[in-house]
């Protein structure tokens, strides 16, 4: 299978992890549950800064799994604010793996979108701040 070559976005990742042995399935790729939590901490730091305090996962409207991931690969993950709500964020991930440090290439391994809601110290609702205050 052809590799295509992807340079990384040119921007900060909300989040940069290796993952490591004990993170790999019966066939020795990365667990689909791995890349799912990591997904979803990344996608919760703009959230929370949006919000300005707590947020909780509500809904994972798409998640796409293109590439497997493996073992030493460096996987970036991009989070971008696509819509804020009264009390909720959407958020889109795209996820990168740079891997084979011999002859280095950048792979796109995942794409999601989740929405957060942003709640009080009662794990209640509440309103997302504007964003100019």
């Amino acid at each position: 299978m052809a590799v295509d070559r992807i340079v990384l976005p040119p921007k900060q990742p909300a989040l940069r992890v290796v993952p490591m042995p004990a993170d790999l399935n019966q066939n020795g790729d990365v667990f689909g549950g791995w890349v799912m939590a990591q997904v979803d901490v990344a996608g919760a730091i703009p959230a929370m800064r949006l919000a300005r305090g707590r947020v909780a996962t509500v809904s994972v409207n798409s998640f796409q799994f293109k590439q497997a991931i493996s073992v030493g690969d460096i996987v970036s993950l991009y989070a971008e604010i696509v819509h804020v709500g009264r009390t909720s964020i959407t958020v889109n991930v795209e996820v990168y793996a740079e891997r084979n440090y011999a002859s280095p290439v950048t792979v796109k391994v995942t794409e999601a979108q989740l929405t957060y809601v942003a709640i009080d110290g009662n794990g209640e609702k509440r309103p997302v701040p504007p964003e100019n205050t």
